[in-house]
């Protein structure tokens, strides 16, 4: 039989550890697209193709609106809509770590390079009591993403 207990995940943006995440799914690393390609052509022959578009990976994280991390990451927001040119893309540490139930545990590491805000931070005002309007929610993607287990 085997087991998983994860929830004591840590998420870094380039050297920063975020720690003012919000609720729900505060973090979640997507790739977007397939790693390749197949095609079955006459009688049956395969054709077999590397897609590099399958190393992008897309990050959502939300974090507490107002706290240190949002301030963090809507300034490096600013800086890449002022000076796109000259932005330093960012890298990822996305760690999940997974115990096996016997007191083992792994290292599920995501590592992301080459990252670029995607879109700008949606906000809301609503008076129902929804706690969304107080998380700011942040779309990176990163031009490469590998997963390290260890």
């Amino acid at each position: 039989m085997s087991v998983a207990l994860t929830g004591d995940d840590t998420i870094k943006i380039n050297d920063r550890i975020l720690a003012d995440l919000a609720d729900k799914d505060c973090g979640v690393l997507d790739p977007p697209n397939e790693l390749a390609s197949v095609k079955v052509g006459k009688n049956g022959n395969a054709l077999f193709a590397l897609n590099q578009q399958g190393n992008i990976a897309d990050l959502v994280i939300r974090v507490v609106r107002g706290s240190a991390d949002d301030k963090y990451l809507n300034n490096l927001l600013n800086i890449q809509k002022n000076n796109f040119s000259g932005f330093v893309l960012m890298d990822l540490d996305f760690i999940k770590k997974v115990g096996d139930g016997k007191g083992n545990i792994a290292g599920d590491t995501y590592i992301g390079s080459g990252g670029i805000f995607t879109k700008n931070v949606p906000a809301k005002n609503n008076q129902e009591g929804d706690t969304d309007q107080s998380a700011s929610e942040y779309r990176i993607r990163f031009s490469k993403c590998i997963r390290l287990i260890a």
